[in-house]
């Protein structure tokens, strides 16, 4: 049986990790301590050791550039197939974009109703924003923490929608979580230990604490759950989330949480979402930022807007007392 070539990586490792040089002087001590307790140098023909040792590193450089060449090609693969995908989504979505809008013909019982509606909507406003037709844009601008004493304490997001720890680094769009994980070494896969599960995920290194150990915000998708070593230093994690209309406020329940609330949805990949599903979620963020401006929602709009072709439509009617956003 071949001896395991791993049995000695603890040691060596921890060799390396005194040796500020790096490899360099780590080699030198190797090679000192051949020269000095050994015969390596002496003890063969003439030329012997030159020969040892050319073809030692010889033989473990073409693994290395056969594994580089490995690992190179798989990211190709993957590279392509994952621009292969959001072709086509941005395809898919292209497809499903809005129809084009079309003239809606009402009828003068239809326009009266509309106009009534309008009316009504003013007088609430007025009767809230203290009688003269607008909102109190000053409450409107206070800060959410002070309107909602439940953000208190939150962390504002990072860039990507997520969280820089001490430990790792977590961002995330309405599908999917994206996890990084420095190391402090250069492992190997088959050195780490990562198990995600529906609601749970562990990250480590085998033999050592975990990095992560905890119950997830929300529930993933496993079996559509990735991770992988980049560059032997970052683990990478990618969970894909159940709920594609949930922001997560924190990767696990132990983490600090994230106002939601403060979440940009642009670094989203909005454009990787369904058709369905991105107009959905553009409408709630169009009419979230017209409550924000005291300015008409998509539907309020809509109405508006019919009504004023309307007019247009019939100029022999007479509006002039009408008031419109």
């Amino acid at each position: 049986m071949a001896a395991d070539p791993e049995r000695f990586d603890s040691m060596l490792l921890a060799m390396a990790q005194q040796h500020e040089g790096g490899v360099k002087d780590l080699l030198n001590t190797i090679v000192g301590f051949l020269a000095r307790k050994t015969d390596f140098f002496t003890g063969g023909q003439a030329g012997e050791w030159e020969k040892v040792l050319k073809d030692t590193f010889y033989a473990h450089a073409k693994k290395a550039c056969d594994e580089s060449d490995r690992i190179k090609k798989e990211k190709e693969e993957a590279d392509k197939r994952l621009k292969e995908i959001r072709q086509k989504k941005e395809q898919e979505r292209l497809a499903q974009d809005f129809e084009p809008a079309s003239v809606i013909e009402v009828t003068d019982q239809e326009a009266d109703k509309m106009q009534e509606d309008i009316e009504q909507e003013k007088k609430s406003r007025a009767e809230v924003g203290g009688g003269d037709g607008t909102a109190d844009n000053d409450a409107e601008m206070l800060p959410e923490e002070e309107e909602d004493p439940k953000e208190k304490g939150k962390l504002k997001p990072n860039a990507g929608n997520g969280c820089d720890l001490e430990n790792y680094r977590w961002t995330q769009t309405l599908e999917e979580i994206e996890l990084r994980v420095p190391l402090r070494q250069i492992l190997r896969p088959r050195d780490l230990n990562v198990v995600i599960g529906k609601r749970h995920l562990k990250v480590g290194i085998k033999g050592q604490p975990f990095i992560i150990d905890g119950d997830l915000d929300s529930d993933v998708k496993v079996e559509e759950s990735t991770w992988v070593l980049q560059d032997g230093r970052n683990v990478l994690v990618n969970l894909e989330k159940v709920n594609k209309m949930n922001w997560w406020s924190r990767l696990v329940t132990t983490d600090p949480e994230i106002s939601t609330k403060k979440i940009n949805p642009e670094p989203s990949k909005l454009s990787d979402l369904d058709g369905e599903t991105r107009g959905l979620v553009e409408k709630m963020m169009y009419d979230q930022r017209q409550k924000e401006m005291g300015l008409p929602t998509s539907d309020e709009q809509k109405k508006q807007d019919v009504l004023k072709k309307f007019m247009e439509q019939h100029p022999e009617m007479d509006f002039s007392k009408c008031k419109f956003n």
